[in-house]
């Protein structure tokens, strides 16, 4: 009977062992590299845009094991395209609606995979992927930013800017008071001294 319980007990414990080992590795699959974006952005015609994407990796990150995918799905019927490549350094396309149109704007010791697309045109409304690998750490989320290009900037904008203007002229007013109110008060306070500098006025002009 003793046999039997105390294989019975090598038996749990195996188990226990083996339950162990399928959560730490479950764990070690979930604690993948993890991509973060903007989301939605919008863009006026012509105009330059930053495409944001940063990432966290549970690996150490060197510019030597990190690799950075973008690519683009167009808003209407179209197939999958690539945007920009980067491994030690950047590889812009040589051809297609991206070349020259795609320039690096991240910083990988700063876990920045960010670029910028230059005087977007109207083709350019659809969903753009950032994909981030860190060597081992290779699995992950695809970060995805959905860019809206319009022909004029929205009515919040337009006022937010207005706004922006109309304090910054508000406060050149207020500046320019305080400078002629402070000047009043010092000439009433000190008349002799306008006096003379009236009467030396005067005879600079008499001397003219």
């Amino acid at each position: 009977m003793s046999a039997c319980l105390v294989g019975l007990m090598c038996v749990e414990q195996t188990h226990l062992m083996l339950l162990l080992l399928f959560a730490v590795s479950g764990w070690r699959c979930v604690s993948g590299i993890r991509v973060f974006t903007a989301g939605d952005v919008k863009a006026v015609n012509g105009t330059d845009v930053r495409l944001k994407c940063t990432f966290q990796s549970s690996a150490a990150v060197q510019a030597s094991s990190v690799t950075v995918s973008w690519s683009f799905r167009p808003l209407g019927p179209g197939h999958q395209e690539t945007v920009f490549y980067y491994q030690n350094k950047p590889f812009p396309p040589t051809d297609g609606r991206f070349k020259n149109k795609v320039e690096w704007a991240g910083d990988i010791s700063g876990r920045d995979a960010s670029v910028v697309l230059r005087k977007v045109p109207f083709t350019f409304n659809g969903t753009f992927n950032c994909q981030v690998k860190n060597v081992p750490d290779v699995h992950g989320n695809v970060g995805e930013v959905r860019l809206q290009v319009v022909s004029t900037a929205s009515l919040s904008e337009i006022v937010i800017l207005c706004v922006a203007i109309g304090g910054a002229i508000l406060l050149i007013l207020l500046l320019v008071l305080i400078v002629v109110s402070v000047r009043r008060c010092h000439r009433q306070r000190n008349p002799e001294t306008n006096h003379t500098i009236l009467r030396q006025e005067q005879k600079d002009l008499m001397g003219w």
